[in-house]
């Protein structure tokens, strides 16, 4: 899942206080608790591992599956996620279907999460400076140091890339702060495209208006982190969602779909011990902020620190608003009719923003949620059909 889990990893983070981490003991499926790599190779395209430091000294982990086409394929994850969302489904996943036709695919890990938990200098466990990032940081220092990586290792010129929810958000984030990037990036395809959130209903929409307390009352609590693999948080996650049907219940259809849309075909009780396993990875809490407020305040822009704040940060009173008219690079919209996050009127605010959509694609299956565009049982069958076509297009 991606954004859309906002609601889901707070009830249970603020229910457990965040800081308790000890260990429940949950009997996971085997696809449940291999890493990344390990997936790549039983479902036969092993991967190669890299490190990439951006600029501000955070430590990424990037993975390469090669492949026979010349133009390497950047995968980035959404938010909570890490790469292992693209490969989790083994056989059906997508990572598998564009390996099985021979794309050159590089997975990237945003800081934080945990293949990126790390810092030349700062200790995610002790140094709250660790996590003093947000949609901007992963944009401006994460996205382009993964870029320059690929293309430096590959020889290629330029890239093609799939983002899913925030993980494309970042690019409007890059394309519009360092315009130079446009031109190393062949086309992105946007898979439930998240950058505006003034049309998503309840109980997001109630949660995005209640942020500026939460968030507070996250800072005064010095809660920094939300979802790392070894808190009482995560194990409660696994332990309940992993039992049986009274799991489904209440994580997937009673926490998840009323935030990302209903779709129980596609997202069955046999997968949900697999999906956490890998579900959630940590993800600062300023980040979920800077999403809500561009929920609230309705503008795509930078963090929002207060007037004082902002006029310390930026020499104004307000943000700087991102402009998107400088994201020339080609874009495809993937939108789900059904998605209650990447919901179709914000996509649509989106669409006539960007300079350079080339494609708007609506998912055939009218009942595909946030969700089922990465981890949908037959994403294959709705979804892949349009990577290819796109990818082979441009």
């Amino acid at each position: 899942m991606a954004a859309s889990n906002i609601l889901i990893i707070l009830i249970f983070n603020f229910f457990t206080v965040y800081a308790l981490k000890k260990s429940i003991n949950v009997l996971l499926p085997e696809d449940g608790r291999l890493n990344f790599t390990q997936l790549a190779t039983k479902y036969g395209h092993p991967a190669i591992e890299y490190e990439v430091i951006t600029e501000d000294g955070y430590i990424l982990k990037l993975f390469h599956i090669p492949g026979t086409k010349d133009r390497p394929v950047l995968l980035v994850h959404g938010t909570f996620e890490s790469a292992d969302t693209w490969i989790i489904r083994g056989n059906l996943s997508q990572a598998v279907a564009l390996a099985n036709s021979g794309y050159d695919l590089w997975f990237g890990n945003l800081r934080g999460n945990k293949y990126s938990r790390n810092h030349v200098s700062l200790n995610p466990d002790d140094d709250d400076a660790f996590w003093n990032f947000s949609l901007q940081e992963y944009g401006f220092y994460d996205l382009p140091a993964i870029i320059d990586i690929v293309l430096n290792k590959t020889g290629a010129e330029m890239l093609n890339a799939i983002g899913y929810s925030q993980g494309n958000t970042i690019f409007y984030v890059l394309c519009s702060t360092r315009p130079e990037y446009n031109s190393k990036i062949n086309v992105l395809i946007a898979l439930a495209p998240i950058c505006y959130l003034q049309n998503v209903p309840p109980p997001l929409s109630t949660l995005i208006q209640l942020s500026p307390q939460l968030y507070k009352l996250a800072i005064d609590l010095d809660i920094t982190e939300i979802g790392y693999d070894n808190s009482l948080l995560n194990a409660y996650i696994k332990f309940i969602c992993t039992r049986a049907k009274i799991g489904y219940d209440i994580c997937i259809q009673s926490l998840a779909f009323p935030i990302t849309g209903y779709d129980s075909e596609e997202l069955k009780p046999d997968f949900v011990p697999v999906l956490v396993g890998h579900f959630p990875t940590s993800v600062s809490t300023k980040d979920l902020y800077h999403l809500a407020q561009i929920g609230f305040r309705k503008t795509f822009a930078q963090f929002d620190y207060g007037s004082a704040g902002n006029i310390k940060k930026y020499n104004s009173t307000l943000p700087p608003v991102y402009n998107l008219n400088l994201v020339t690079t080609k874009i495809v919209l993937y939108v789900g009719l059904n998605d209650f996050l990447a919901t179709v009127a914000d996509v649509a605010i989106l669409r006539l923003q960007l300079p350079n959509v080339v494609r708007y694609i609506l998912s055939p299956r009218l009942k595909c949620n946030h969700i089922d565009h990465v981890n949908g049982e037959h994403v294959n069958d709705y979804v892949f059909p349009y990577i290819r076509d796109v990818l082979e297009s441009y």
